[in-house]
């Protein structure tokens, strides 16, 4: 499988998942430019972390102004893979990719330490193979998570299957006290109808080495390679 990651002004962890996809998993890669308006024939685009454009006006909500994103948004509609995360996810959401929006979190700080999510549903590419009762431990890094959406739209979310993530203690007890961020339902990913679109704000690349002593977030990426080639 081909993957594309995308740089915008401010990205900070496009490296990171270059080396993941490259290094770790042994697959293809194309660096993508926020200028560019081709994506030079990937199945699969990746839109990283970081601090799109300063985060000025709100999180993503410039980025998804970019040339790129009117060829992913393309590629998206069309049954192609996308992935954000983190700011990524802020992305999908601000272009409309995903729903809901991310707020600031509840406790108006940044927050950058490990937490712990285990599947919401086992029916996307993300979560297909891993094991629904345990909760892996992967970092997060964000200002703006808290995911929100109107009761009508986490009812769909919820009947459809479509939440991914949810944070949870060690233990795997989806609770108010494992929530880092304030969000509804404590959700932490999400993907959309077709299940084709992935957002999640926790970085599962930053889990995903040895030499980090932490591979949680490389069972991710294995799910969604088995998945999505099969497809």
């Amino acid at each position: 499988m081909k993957f594309g990651v995308v740089t915008f002004p401010g990205s900070n962890c496009d490296q990171d998942m270059i080396y993941v996809l490259e290094e770790i998993l042994k697959q293809k890669v194309e660096r993508l430019w926020h200028k560019d308006t081709d994506l030079k024939g990937v199945d699969f685009v990746v839109l990283p972390g970081g601090f799109s454009y300063g985060d000025y006006l709100r999180s993503g909500a410039i980025a998804k102004l970019s040339p790129i994103m009117g060829e992913v948004i393309k590629h998206a509609n069309a049954g192609g893979y996308v992935l954000g995360i983190c700011n990524g996810f802020q992305i999908l959401t601000e272009a409309g990719l995903l729903e809901g929006a991310l707020l600031h979190n509840d406790n108006q700080k940044f927050i950058c330490k490990n937490i712990f999510l285990k599947p919401g549903s086992m029916s996307s590419a993300m979560t297909k193979e891993l094991d629904a009762d345990k909760a892996y431990k992967i970092p997060i890094a964000h200002g703006e998570g808290r995911f929100f959406a109107s009761d009508e739209v986490i009812e769909r979310l919820e009947t459809n299957g479509q939440v991914m993530f949810r944070y949870c203690t060690e233990d795997g007890a989806v609770s108010d006290d494992a929530n880092p961020n304030g969000s509804l339902e404590n959700i932490a990913g999400i993907t959309n109808e077709n299940r084709n679109v992935f957002g999640m704000m926790p970085h599962p690349e930053r889990a995903s080495d040895s030499e980090l002593s932490n591979e949680d977030g490389r069972a991710m990426f294995e799910s969604l390679l088995k998945y999505c080639t099969q497809n």
